[in-house]
């Protein structure tokens, strides 16, 4: 998967939020797939200590499993958004499924944003959900989910291609948590040197 996905090929896929402000020096952190508690009160801590808003792209089944950490995301002033009730992948299954998914998971993430796991999604779901919600996709990936990507090289990426208004995808799940937890508070750092701002969605 791309770190960044090329700016002339980002209209071919509709009207996608992949990047905000591009005029502002500002980050829009984002984290996919939880919450879970092995993850997400470390992330949570992270943005406390250095006082910064996030948005957070929840699954619904993890809502449904564990409400307090959902309740905590909240209780900081976070932002949600909707990520579908079982982490679907829209090209895998039909528009009347994926809806039904999305609607599920609704009834746990009240928000009007919505980010399409895997960032799949095909027309008919898209011109569907956007009646509803705006679609946000990324300007920067970091991949933390790779465990096969050391903390310099994804380091390197976020050097490489955070520019202004970038929204930007951690992963506050199992599968990324050495990655998220380590390279977060360095990434933050950087951003802070190199004069950026954070804003939540």
């Amino acid at each position: 998967m791309n770190i960044q996905f090329p700016d002339i090929l980002r209209p071919l896929m509709g009207k996608l939020t992949w990047r905000r402000n591009p005029a502002s020096k500002v980050i829009y952190l984002t984290f996919d797939d939880g919450p879970v508690p092995e993850v997400t009160p470390f992330v949570l801590d992270i943005l406390k200590e250095h006082n910064l808003k996030a948005t957070f792209f929840c699954v619904g089944e993890n809502v449904n499993k564990y409400p307090e950490i959902y309740a905590d995301i909240l209780s900081h002033e976070h932002k949600t958004g909707n990520h579908t009730f079982h982490h679907l992948k829209g090209y895998s299954v039909s528009k009347e499924e994926y809806l039904s998914n999305v609607k599920m998971a609704a009834e746990y993430i009240d928000s009007k944003l919505f980010r399409p796991p895997y960032g799949r999604i095909t027309f008919s779901q898209r011109r569907a959900l956007q009646r509803d919600y705006e679609i946000i996709m990324w300007d920067l990936i970091t991949r933390d989910y790779n465990r096969t990507l050391t903390t310099d090289q994804i380091m390197s990426n976020i050097k490489r291609f955070s520019r202004n208004g970038s929204i930007v995808v951690f992963h506050d799940s199992v599968k990324a948590k050495n990655n998220v937890l380590n390279v977060l508070p360095l990434a933050i750092e950087w951003w802070k040197s190199e004069g950026y701002e954070f804003e939540s969605l």
